[in-house]
């Protein structure tokens, strides 16, 4: 079973917000669409086919009424009732949803889907997928999502970058190279993560920068990467006032070397 980075959700308040800060650092930024049996909606960032989501509340009312959908229920909890903004959870691509579903649960899984998806882009046309969120009954330790398109990829980068939503970055063709997380066990973690996934993971080192201890993931599209504070620093900070969370965004040929903070996440341009 093959799987590819698909995308990162990152919730605020006012998706819209992202635009300009981003468009500043040289980012491309287009506003999605609205999810309008969610109560929720968005604005875009693409690297090919790996792409960020910035993902608000509309209809806190319709929001609320969701239980199977695990995005909906988290984005209630997280930002309607927390008050917490930035990086939340990552979707994994897949085109056999059906079958993961069938083998998460035979492996003891909670698994709340397959769920139909629909967005109405702004353009008028309605983008149409499937979701899948397992999860662990025994522990709190958070896993990603899991996403199948109505169309394939090829049919999808066709389309976006027609649409001039893919290519469209002023400081180049940047790639989103990995999505970090920062997590309390990363031995644990690792290896829960490797076995879902099927993913080969790299050796560790120390990130200087983050002051903790680091592993990847090696995902088609983008990697994930996997750190455990050693000592004060962001990925402490990060750890103690939001809990595992991803946090970090990797971006590289961009032509410059910067690592800043920016809409409650940090990013790191190479």
């Amino acid at each position: 079973m093959q799987f590819f980075f698909d995308h990162l959700v990152w919730f605020l308040k006012q998706p819209e917000k992202a635009m300009s800060p981003l468009n500043e650092r040289g980012l491309h930024v287009v506003k999605g669409g609205r999810h309008e049996s969610w109560g929720t909606y968005n604005t875009l960032t693409y690297f090919g086919l790996s792409y960020i989501e910035f993902l608000g509340i509309e209809n806190l009312s319709i929001a609320e009424k969701h239980d199977e959908n695990r995005l909906i229920t988290q984005i209630v909890e997280q930002l309607a009732k927390e008050n917490r903004e930035g990086p939340a959870t990552v979707a994994i691509r897949t085109n056999q949803i059906e079958e993961l579903a069938i083998k998460l649960k035979t492996e003891g899984l909670t698994v709340y889907g397959p769920l139909t998806g629909e967005r109405v882009r702004a353009d008028g046309q309605v983008i149409k997928w499937s979701l899948l969120f397992p999860e662990y009954a025994e522990n709190k330790l958070s896993l990603p999502f899991f996403i199948q398109w109505e169309k394939s990829d090829e049919e999808r980068y066709s389309e976006l970058a027609e649409q001039e939503v893919i290519g469209s970055h002023n400081l180049g063709q940047p790639k989103l190279e990995s999505v970090g997380f920062v997590v309390d066990d990363l031995d644990k973690t690792l290896e829960i993560w490797s076995e879902l996934l099927g993913l080969k993971k790299g050796e560790e080192y120390i990130d200087t920068e983050l002051n903790a201890r680091c592993r990847s993931l090696k995902l088609n599209g983008t990697n994930l990467l996997f750190f455990t504070p050693i000592g004060d620093g962001p990925a402490a900070k990060v750890l103690k006032e939001k809990g595992e969370t991803p946090f970090l965004v990797n971006l590289i040929d961009t032509n410059q070397s910067h690592f800043f903070e920016m809409l409650d996440g940090y990013w790191r341009f190479r």
